[in-house]
Protein backbone atom coordinates (compact mmCIF):
# COMPACT_ATOMS: atom_id res chain seq x y z
CA UNK A 1 0.00 0.00 0.00
CA UNK A 2 1.27 3.46 -1.28
CA UNK A 3 1.73 5.79 1.80
CA UNK A 4 2.83 9.53 2.05
CA UNK A 5 4.02 10.89 5.11
CA UNK A 6 4.95 14.75 5.11
CA UNK A 7 7.49 16.34 7.95
CA UNK A 8 8.45 20.21 8.72
CA UNK A 9 5.30 22.26 9.68
CA UNK A 10 5.20 24.56 12.69
CA UNK A 11 5.25 28.17 14.03
CA UNK A 12 7.72 30.64 12.38
CA UNK A 13 7.97 34.31 12.78
CA UNK A 14 7.15 36.40 9.44
CA UNK A 15 10.94 36.10 7.25
CA UNK A 16 11.75 32.69 8.59
CA UNK A 17 12.47 29.82 6.78
CA UNK A 18 10.82 26.14 7.15
CA UNK A 19 11.58 22.98 4.98
CA UNK A 20 8.91 20.35 4.47
CA UNK A 21 9.87 17.09 3.59
CA UNK A 22 7.60 13.91 1.93
CA UNK A 23 8.47 10.27 1.48
CA UNK A 24 6.62 8.02 0.12
CA UNK A 25 6.70 4.29 0.88
CA UNK A 26 5.12 1.09 -0.93
CA UNK A 27 5.49 -0.94 -3.49
CA UNK A 28 5.48 1.96 -7.09
CA UNK A 29 6.74 1.52 -10.66
CA UNK A 30 7.81 5.15 -11.29
CA UNK A 31 6.82 8.29 -10.17
CA UNK A 32 5.65 10.76 -12.86
CA UNK A 33 5.14 13.71 -10.49
CA UNK A 34 5.39 15.92 -7.11
CA UNK A 35 3.40 18.40 -5.77
CA UNK A 36 2.93 20.02 -2.83
CA UNK A 37 -0.47 21.90 -2.23
CA UNK A 38 -1.84 23.67 0.59
CA UNK A 39 -5.43 24.83 1.92
CA UNK A 40 -6.23 27.59 4.36
CA UNK A 41 -9.67 28.03 6.39
CA UNK A 42 -12.36 29.25 4.39
CA UNK A 43 -10.41 28.17 1.16
CA UNK A 44 -9.85 25.94 -1.39
CA UNK A 45 -6.87 23.63 -1.81
CA UNK A 46 -4.16 25.22 -4.48
CA UNK A 47 -0.63 23.67 -5.80
CA UNK A 48 1.99 25.57 -4.48
CA UNK A 49 4.50 23.59 -6.48
CA UNK A 50 5.36 20.94 -8.26
CA UNK A 51 8.02 18.90 -9.84
CA UNK A 52 8.25 16.54 -12.78
CA UNK A 53 10.05 13.55 -13.01
CA UNK A 54 12.13 15.17 -15.14
CA UNK A 55 13.60 17.77 -13.22
CA UNK A 56 11.10 20.57 -14.46
CA UNK A 57 9.04 22.79 -11.81
CA UNK A 58 5.79 25.14 -11.66
CA UNK A 59 5.01 27.40 -8.83
CA UNK A 60 2.15 29.06 -7.52
CA UNK A 61 2.71 33.19 -8.96
CA UNK A 62 2.13 34.45 -4.58
CA UNK A 63 5.64 31.72 -3.98
CA UNK A 64 7.66 32.29 -6.71
CA UNK A 65 11.41 33.38 -5.56
CA UNK A 66 10.55 32.58 -2.35
CA UNK A 67 9.90 28.69 -2.40
CA UNK A 68 11.97 25.76 -3.87
CA UNK A 69 10.94 22.36 -4.30
CA UNK A 70 13.31 19.88 -4.66
CA UNK A 71 13.21 15.88 -5.02
CA UNK A 72 15.23 12.86 -4.23
CA UNK A 73 15.07 10.30 -6.37
CA UNK A 74 17.54 7.83 -4.53
CA UNK A 75 15.03 8.19 -1.11
CA UNK A 76 11.72 9.01 -3.11
CA UNK A 77 11.45 12.16 -1.38
CA UNK A 78 9.73 15.68 -2.68
CA UNK A 79 10.92 18.74 -0.22
CA UNK A 80 9.89 22.13 -0.08
CA UNK A 81 12.27 25.14 0.84
CA UNK A 82 10.05 27.83 2.05
CA UNK A 83 11.61 31.10 2.73
CA UNK A 84 10.72 34.78 3.63
CA UNK A 85 7.32 33.30 4.75
CA UNK A 86 4.39 35.90 5.43
CA UNK A 87 1.45 35.33 7.19
CA UNK A 88 -0.55 34.40 4.10
CA UNK A 89 1.50 31.13 3.70
CA UNK A 90 -0.31 30.22 6.88
CA UNK A 91 -2.06 26.68 5.60
CA UNK A 92 -2.24 22.56 6.08
CA UNK A 93 0.27 21.98 3.28
CA UNK A 94 -0.42 18.24 1.96
CA UNK A 95 2.09 16.67 -0.30
CA UNK A 96 0.53 14.78 -3.86
CA UNK A 97 2.66 11.89 -5.63
CA UNK A 98 1.43 10.71 -9.45
CA UNK A 99 2.36 7.54 -9.65
CA UNK A 100 2.41 4.33 -11.14
CA UNK A 101 2.11 1.22 -9.08
CA UNK A 102 3.12 -1.71 -11.82
CA UNK A 103 4.52 -0.74 -15.84
CA UNK A 104 2.03 0.06 -18.39
CA UNK A 105 -0.68 0.81 -15.58
CA UNK A 106 -2.87 3.74 -15.05
CA UNK A 107 -1.14 6.36 -13.13
CA UNK A 108 -2.88 7.05 -9.63
CA UNK A 109 -2.60 10.05 -7.16
CA UNK A 110 -2.12 9.95 -3.95
CA UNK A 111 -2.03 12.45 -0.83
CA UNK A 112 -0.33 12.67 2.38
CA UNK A 113 -2.20 13.79 5.77
CA UNK A 114 -1.36 17.25 5.25
CA UNK A 115 1.01 19.45 7.83
CA UNK A 116 0.43 23.08 9.61
CA UNK A 117 2.65 25.88 9.06
CA UNK A 118 1.76 28.86 10.92
CA UNK A 119 3.64 32.08 10.13
CA UNK A 120 2.87 34.28 12.84
CA UNK A 121 4.39 36.85 15.32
Amino acid sequence: QVQLVESGGGLVQPGGSLRLSCVVSGSIFSIKSMGWYRQAPGNQRELVAAITGGGSTNYADSVKGRFTISRDNVKNTVYLQMNSLKPEDTAVYYCNFNVQIRRWGPLYDYWGRGTQVTVSS
